[in-house]
This record gives C-alpha cells, sequence and structure tokens, in this order.
C-alpha cells in the first residue's frame, strides 16, 4: 500500500507541476455574454480544473491527465478550425471555495472559451453559478447524483440510472435477500444517491438497514464499521460512496474486521482502477464496482486510447472510467466547435453538441439535448492485479435521465435544451 501512496504522490506533483506551466492571464477581466475570446489568430484557450492538492487528488489528477492527452492528440491532427489548443491548468485543491475562484479566473482573466472540470458534486455546485450567471460553459466528467440539468453544464459521466440504480438492480439479482447498508462521504452526491438508492429498494421490498455518512477527508471509519457489523450481523450488501482518500481507511479496516467480500460484499461507485492500485488491491479483491468504462475493456478503440495513455505516461499507468470520460467530452466539444465553425459563440456551440457521437474506448457514446451522454452500464469485480473482472455489460447503451424517476418530486420530468419551451425540467 505505501507504494501506491507513492506513486501517487508523484502523480499529483507532476500534474501540479505541469499545470504551472501552462498558467496565464490576461490583462482585462470581464463576463462572458454568450461568447468567448480565448485565444488568438493561433490559438483557442481552455480551461482544466481539478483538484491537484487535498484528499480528492487521488482521483483527480489522473483526469487531468486524460484531458491534456485529449488536447495533445487534437493538436498533433490539425488542432481545431485550424488553431492549437492551448490548457491553462488550475488547481482546486480540494476546497469548493477555491474552485469557484479558480472558475472565475479562467473565465474572467484568461478569458478561455471553455473549462472541463470538477470531480465531486460539491465543486460542481459551488462554481455552477458563476457559470449560469456568465452563459458560460463547464464540461463535467464524473459520475454524479442527477437532480440538476444545467444549459451551461455537459455532463460526460453516468446519470443515475446509467450507474446506481442499474448497479443495485444487479446487487438484488444476484444476491437476493441480502439487506443493505449505505455508507458515504458527508456532501451532496452520496447523500442524494442514497436518497435515490432508499426510493428504488423501497420499490423492490429490499430491506435497507442503515447509513452513515464520513467527512470528505476523514479516516475515522472505525465507527461506522462497527455500526455496519452491528446492522448485518449474518452479512449484507455495503453500497459504497465515499470519494477520497476516506476509502484507504475504509477498506483497510473493513477487512482487519473480518467484513471481506464473501459475507459482505461492496458495491463502490466512486472507485475506480486508480484508486484500486492507490488502495491496494488486497484489500479490494472481489468487491464491485459500478462505471460505464472499465480498463479491462475489450475494443480496438480502447486499445488505443490505453496505448496512447501509457505511451504519454508511462507502461504503469492505468485508466479509468472520469478519465476516460474526460477524454470523451475534449472530443466531443472539438467536434461541436467543428460543426458551430467556431469555439466563442458559445450558444452556438452548445447547439452544436446535440447529436455529437464519439467512438469512445466504453463504445459509442452520442451527447442528448438533456446535456448527458448515452451511455454502457458495467459491472466489475476487483482482481488481484487491480483491474477488474467484467461480470456485466448492457447489450445497448442507456439513454440518460437527469431526473430521478424514482423520487416523487422529480418523477415524470425530463430535460430537453434543444426546445426552448422544454429547457432545464419539464413534465414528461
Amino acid at each position: 500500500m505505501a507504494t501506491g501512496f507513492r506513486r501517487r504522490e508523484f502523480l499529483i506533483m507532476g500534474s501540479a507541476a505541469a499545470g504551472s506551466l501552462l498558467l496565464k492571464a490576461c490583462a482585462d477581466p470581464g463576463t462572458n455574454g454568450g461568447s468567448a475570446t480565448g485565444g488568438d489568430a493561433e490559438t483557442i484557450k481552455v480551461g482544466i480544473l481539478h483538484s491537484l492538492s487535498g484528499t480528492m487528488a487521488i482521483s483527480e489528477s489522473s483526469v487531468v491527465d486524460a484531458e491534456q492527452l485529449a488536447i495533445e492528440e487534437i493538436n498533433n491532427a490539425g488542432g481545431v478550425l485550424g488553431k492549437r489548443i492551448e490548457a491553462i491548468v488550475e488547481d482546486g485543491a480540494s476546497d469548493w471555495p477555491t474552485f469557484n475562484e479558480k472558475a472565475r479566473k479562467l473565465i474572467e482573466q484568461d478569458r478561455v472559451v471553455t473549462v472541463f472540470g470538477c470531480w465531486t458534486s460539491a465543486s460542481r455546485k459551488a462554481v455552477l453559478p458563476t457559470f449560469e450567471s456568465r452563459n458560460h460553459m463547464l464540461w463535467y466528467p464524473v459520475q454524479y447524483e442527477g437532480q440538476e440539468c444545467s444549459k451551461n453544464i455537459f455532463y460526460s459521466g453516468a446519470a443515475p440510472n446509467q450507474q446506481i440504480e442499474p448497479s443495485v438492480d444487479w446487487l438484488i439479482e444476484n444476491y437476493p435477500g441480502k439487506p443493505f447498508y449505505l455508507v458515504g462521504s458527508d456532501y451532496v452526491f452520496p447523500r442524494t444517491a442514497n436518497t435515490i438508492i432508499k426510493a428504488q429498494l423501497e420499490a423492490k421490498g429490499v430491506q435497507f438497514v442503515g447509513e452513515d455518512y464520513i467527512p470528505l477527508g476523514s479516516t475515522e471509519v472505525t465507527p461506522v464499521i462497527s455500526k455496519i457489523q452491528a446492522a448485518l450481523p449474518d452479512g449484507g450488501i455495503i453500497y459504497n460512496s465515499l470519494n477520497g482518500d476516506t476509502n484507504v481507511a475504509f477498506f483497510t479496516q473493513l477487512q482487519q474486521a473480518g467484513l471481506g467480500p464473501d459475507r459482505f460484499p461492496s458495491m463502490s461507485v466512486s472507485i475506480a482502477e486508480e484508486e484500486v492500485l492507490a488502495i491496494g488491491p488486497e484489500y479490494l479483491k472481489d468487491h464491485y464496482a459500478a462505471w460505464n468504462y472499465f480498463m479491462s475493456v475489450n475494443s480496438p478503440a480502447n486499445t488505443q486510447f490505453v496505448e496512447a495513455f501509457r505511451a504519454k505516461y508511462g507502461a504503469d499507468r492505468v485508466t479509468n472510467d472520469p478519465m476516460e470520460a474526460a477524454y470523451i467530452m475534449v472530443n466531443i466539444w472539438k467536434q461541436a466547435v467543428e460543426q458551430a465553425g467556431t469555439a466563442d459563440d458559445l450558444d452556438a456551440v452548445r447547439t452544436a453538441a446535440y447529436g455529437q457521437t464519439f467512438d469512445a474506448p466504453e463504445g459509442t457514446v452520442t451527447m442528448n439535448p438533456n446535456h448527458h451522454l448515452s451511455k454502457y452500464v458495467r459491472i466489475g469485480k476487483v482482481r488481484e492485479d487491480g483491474q477488474f473482472e467484467i461480470v456485466s455489460t448492457t447489450p445497448a447503451v442507456v439513454e440518460p435521465l437527469p431526473w430521478n424517476q424514482y423520487v416523487a418530486e422529480t418523477r415524470g420530468y425530463a430535460c430537453d435544451w434543444s426546445d426552448p419551451e422544454k429547457g432545464e425540467r419539464f413534465q414528461i
């Protein structure tokens, strides 16, 4: 496990150093009225905004690597509209006010045409008012809790019906009669996700025995593990939405307490290949994760993606779902800009994004008018080598539903930004 930490620290410092070399500022700050002036006659400026330090750097630093790989490939192929992409990297530092401060800098000072960024829903919620008030554009690469459909955000990760809900259904089918215990970090994504899960379990007639939340970044997990033992004396399912370094302590102590996957299988929605290596595969073997992409996907597009990533960053590096979603979103943005014939007119780029398809490592994906991608859903079991054995894949892409159909307040609602009369939320 110590080896994983040294590697992670190297990745974080390396990404932060790369970011510092790219930081630039323009002299005249200002707001954006649906257009941008990013770059000059030779370049188009974009922002990259992720945590390169703090508790979330374990996950976000590699997403930056994937975004920079996509940008490098695009530049090597001739750029966008004949211009090179210039990436300005900022560190959100796992701190939500810092994310908003950096978002404002990228928009107002650096005058980027778009931003690729955030991981936690807390960071996304922190920057959302800035992007909406300036009619700017954020591309967000991580699965999330849904219950949001912003005109100013494109979501390339999964909506709940493309990760959380299918994984719960899979557990119910494969572990019939087993009760659920929900554990997550204490912020908006896990709490909203668990609201959805509880409504889903109730609808399915499945027992739910408890839920607990741990502050983001905390390693004080012993009380929660004790509660799980007490609530599941005969074993059961642990549904895990912990994020960041807390997972290291949780799975280490879970194993030490004798809560192995034979009697206490866990399903995680924020642990992928990068986190498995940092935590240690020996602590996660035979536990599950739900994603749209795993590094072990067998497809020509994935082989090309993995080989390109390793050629750039090292043969020991791994890829994961948020990295793949980040790679997708840069490419779909590029396609939308080329169709619109402009990077500066953000409304034109937004409209051009609808219907864009991309032969992604996970399979062909399509951007919908609700700003979410149609995606495959997969369940993976952790192997000894830190990779995932894919135990379930949907036969076709699952269409995204940002407004949840299990939760009473949003049941029957949808989103469609291609129709001004529908927009953020309308009744089906």
